[in-house]
């Protein structure tokens, strides 16, 4: 029974069933060859080069972003500086208001304390000359009134001055004498 290879079959497709024949395996690879050059030639650079600028832009990006955390750190660093400054100045502005407050407060106090102390000066200078005014006046009046009583009663004229001002006087200084509480002569 042999076959020839004409009718469809031959020795290597009997004797190997599963294997391809050999010119479709040899133009197969030769195919496969020419594609691999193709595909190393000019598909895994533009593969490696497209991998490598984004390898670059993820580092660069990285970088970026520690360089702006580094940043963002640094000022907020800066600001909790300042804030603490600022916290510091007014702190001592707060103490010199206070210290201010104080020392106006006592100030004033001690105005008003030489305000009150003249006012009371001057109420009682005020005081003392109405009360010497007011005294003269009535020295002058119970002079007039005792005058005229001892003019009726004794029935002389007492209207001379010198006789008028040394009865007044007699009058007055035991007037005196009895309401501090001494005898009268």
């Amino acid at each position: 029974m042999e076959t020839t290879s004409t009718e469809g079959g031959g020795f290597w497709e009997e004797a190997y069933p599963i294997l391809p024949h050999p010119v479709e395996l040899i133009v197969g690879l030769v195919f496969l060859a020419i594609l691999y050059a193709l595909v190393a030639k000019l598909v895994v650079p533009a593969i490696e080069r497209t991998y490598r600028q984004r390898a670059e832009a993820i580092e660069g990006g990285m970088e970026k972003a520690e360089r702006a955390q580094a940043e963002a750190r640094q000022a907020l660093e800066e600001y909790q500086k300042q804030l603490a400054d600022a916290r510091g100045e007014a702190n001592r502005i707060r103490e010199e208001a206070r210290q201010q407050g104080a020392q106006i407060l006592s100030e004033m106090r001690e105005q008003a304390q030489a305000e009150s102390e003249r006012i009371t000066t001057a109420a009682r200078t005020t005081i003392e000359a109405e009360r010497a005014q007011a005294s003269a006046q009535l020295r002058a009046e119970v002079g007039r009134l005792a005058t005229d009583l001892a003019s009726r009663i004794i029935g002389e004229s007492l209207q001379e001055p010198a006789r008028q001002s040394g009865v007044v006087d007699r009058f007055l200084a035991d007037l005196e004498r009895s309401e501090s509480g001494a005898t009268p002569r």
